[in-house]
């Protein structure tokens, strides 16, 4: 009975959802492109919630106890596609992260931070529209469908082609032939790909890349709350894994304070700061205590320890991804995690890991170190962190401020 009453209601919302479209799409150049999307967004944001709740409420109910503590992924219809979120907070090293699956191949179709764009057309919307934006275009990625996030492309996209997707050149897959398409005369030098310049990049061309690959990875700092990720993980489409990068507060602190300005008289900040520190405990405590549908689908990661042993933690990390470690990755993590080359700018991915994670202890002051240590106690205990009581232990790099711990 109550299934039926479930769908029934679904059938409603579903009414109310076809109306809603339809008196928007009336409104669509009264309101403008940019006031079009959020207010579209606003209404149904909380209908797709609703919807996709109750559709997990009715499949639940269909199983017996034995067949929900199954792996998730037994049940799914993704085609062999493996999918790799890479969640995390801004400077915590998603982006040297991130190359362990851009430096793949030409099986990995790699995202770097697509979400970017959604701050530019949505800035005002609160986080529960949010959510539902960085969902649906997350959704829409890992299926190859570009049309969610086009609608966030600042200038609009022309027939599908953009010269503005955000970091493109971070990505392989859209800087290889087809994708990478012949420059035009004169404005090459707009986009800069690995080795070569390319022309404006063909989101049709690079949906058929997507495609014909077998692994799709995305990194992102912008999603706000793991739970909003749930309809992501239990779509029957996907078989998605997610990674969430934790890195020591101090350390991120004395990033933001090189990239942002950021420092302890810097109170917008500061308070982005903590509710960032915030987010990756209350993350990391969900996902740790293993619910249903993240079971199996889950891995916590601290970017020390990647640092500190790359090539293992690459190889922890593909296993449980499901995707295979070659001599191939070995040798790709080898060129850019090891390297003694760095490139300049705040966004490199080129750096000498073991030196870059320790760095920060001779930069940050200690009146600072003690400021984070207040503010994100709890997060650094539950991460492994040592607090520092002096500055000389700070500095002294021999001293290690990570204690041995695994994450289940």
């Amino acid at each position: 009975m109550q299934t039926i009453n479930a769908i029934v209601f679904i059938c409603i919302v579903a009414l109310v959802i076809i109306e809603m479209e339809s008196n928007i799409l009336s409104r669509c150049n009264a309101v403008g492109h940019e006031n079009y999307i959020i207010l579209y967004y606003n209404l149904c944001c909380s209908s797709f919630f609703i919807l996709s709740t109750f559709s997990t409420m009715g499949r639940r109910e269909s199983l017996s106890e034995e067949q929900e503590g199954e792996d998730l992924g037994m049940h799914n219809s993704s085609g062999g596609r493996k999918h790799v979120l890479l969640f995390t907070v801004t400077r915590a090293g998603s982006s040297f992260v991130g190359e362990f699956f851009n430096q793949l191949g030409e099986n990995m179709f790699y995202l770097y931070e697509p979400l970017y764009h959604v701050g530019f057309v949505a800035k005002d919307a609160n986080a529960t529209v949010l959510a539902g934006i960085y969902l649906d275009i997350l959704q829409g990625l890992f299926l190859c469908d570009f049309s969610p996030l086009e609608k966030f492309i600042l200038p609009p996209p022309q027939d599908h082609v953009t010269p503005a997707l955000f970091r493109r050149q971070s990505s392989l897959s859209l800087c290889d032939e087809p994708v990478c398409s012949p420059v035009v005369k004169g404005v090459s030098e707009r986009f800069p790909c690995v080795n070569r310049r390319c022309g404006p990049l063909n989101l049709t061309l690079a949906s058929e890349s997507c495609l014909s690959k077998q692994y799709h990875a995305i990194k992102t700092v912008r999603v706000r709350q793991l739970d909003t990720l749930q309809p992501l993980l239990e779509d029957p489409r996907l078989d998605v894994r997610v990674i969430q990068l934790v890195r020591d507060p101090r350390a991120i602190f004395a990033s933001r304070m090189v990239a942002f300005a950021l420092g302890p008289k810097n109170e917008k900040g500061l308070n982005e700061f903590i509710e960032n520190c915030d987010r990756m405990r209350m993350a990391a405590e969900l996902g740790l205590s293993q619910p249903r549908w993240l079971r199996s689908r889950y891995m916590l990661v601290r970017y020390e320890d990647i640092a500190r042993d790359p090539l293992q933690k690459a190889e922890e990390m593909y296993r449980f991804a499901g995707i295979p470690f070659s001599r191939q990755i070995i040798k790709s993590i080898l060129r850019s995690a090891l390297t003694n080359h760095t490139y300049n700018g705040i966004y490199s991915t080129m750096k000498n890991s073991a030196q870059q994670a320790e760095k920060w202890r001779s930069k940050l002051p200690f009146k600072v170190a003690q400021v984070v240590q207040n503010v994100c106690g709890p997060t650094m205990k539950l991460f492994g962190y040592r607090l520092v009581d002096d500055e000389i232990t700070l500095i002294d790099k021999s001293i290690s401020l990570l204690e041995e711990k695994e994450f289940l």
